[in-house]
């Protein structure tokens, strides 16, 4: 068999397309750069993180992929398109983020991350390794840069040339020293300021810095807490997530297309429901619409769902008075 690590790449590479994946790269694993650290820990001591506790622990692993894998040699990214064309109606009354229309996105692509895993091992058994997505401290959008992949726009999104943004992102670290891809080193955005322009809670306050205590994706989902006042008129209709910045930008414009994972296809209550089935929904209702199908929506409780519909409900509806009578009632 032949192990030498370009051979080796090149597999794992076909063999990810054939899961799925949409595009795959591989860095060396490293520390990560100095500048980023810095960057990052000044992010978090402005508080920009808001509630997210979480963003604070395990900085030393976050910054260092041996100390998350023993001997680590290399970082295997991976890319998995989200998109879903029209997945709610264009008048729905309350409005979810698109890469939440179906089932929640951990157990679709971990499930794709072992199969690609016991591939490696066939070729490389004495190979020793861990599958991350967005659930362990990895700065995953600068190792999918670092492999090759793309680059992180302004608004703080990574952005796949010709391919857009709306895109999951995942990690394979691995004590294996493999064939290497060459940085994505272009500025995807250049002077382009549309995502900026968009926000409608000015959340991004420079190009790639988010202080999510006001993106509305925080205020949605990761804040547990209501929606505080100073935001009423101006979070629109969201009440799960926010896509307003990914939806203007000339990448997913001209170039996103509709993903084929059967899972990420929008479940009923996302594409189908009314006004009325989102304000009258009971415990009952959530959990069998949202917690049994395995919807990214049981991140929010009961209670933090209900609540962002009462919010949207009580200020983005009642400002002038006119709720839009040709929403969908």
């Amino acid at each position: 068999m032949n192990t030498h690590p370009n051979n080796i790449a090149s597999k794992i590479k076909s063999k990810a397309f054939e899961l799925g994946f949409d595009a795959c790269g591989v860095a060396p694993s490293a520390e990560v750069d100095q500048e980023i650290k810095t960057r990052f820990n000044k992010w978090i001591s402005k508080g920009m993180h808001g509630k997210m506790q979480y963003m604070e622990n395990y900085l030393e692993k976050r910054m260092n992929p041996a100390l998350l894998v023993p001997g680590a040699k290399s970082v295997i990214c991976l890319a998995m398109n989200y998109h879903q064309k029209n997945f709610q109606p264009e008048n729905a009354y309350y409005k979810v983020s698109q890469y939440a229309a179906g089932k929640d996105y951990h157990s679709i692509i971990k499930r794709k991350l072992y199969l690609l895993l016991e591939f490696i091992n066939t070729i490389a058994p004495e190979s020793n390794a861990r599958v991350f997505t967005d659930s362990a401290p990895v700065l995953e959008r600068y190792w999918a840069q670092k492999s090759g992949l793309g680059n992180t726009g302004k608004n703080a999104c990574f952005i796949i040339p010709r391919k857009g943004s709306y895109f999951f992102l995942s990690e394979i670290i691995i004590d294996l020293e493999l064939d290497y891809d060459i940085p994505f080193e272009k500025d995807p955005c250049g002077k382009c300021t549309r995502c900026i322009d968009a926000c409608p809670t000015s959340a991004i306050i420079s190009p790639g810095v988010i202080d999510a205590k006001s993106c509305i994706s925080y205020l949605t989902i990761e804040l547990k807490d209501e929606i505080p006042d100073i935001f009423e008129n101006i979070t629109g209709n969201n009440i799960f997530g926010c896509d307003i910045c990914q939806n203007v930008c000339p990448h997913n414009i001209k170039f996103a297309v509709e993903s084929k994972e059967p899972g990420f296809k929008p479940l009923q209550s996302i594409s189908n429901w009314s006004k009325n089935d989102w304000e009258v929904m009971d415990k009952s209702t959530y959990r069998k619409n949202f917690i049994k199908t395995g919807s990214p929506l049981a991140r929010a409780s009961f209670l933090k769902l209900k609540g962002n519909i009462e919010f949207v409900k009580d200020s983005y509806y009642n400002q002038n008075d006119n709720p839009n009578n040709s929403r969908k009632q």
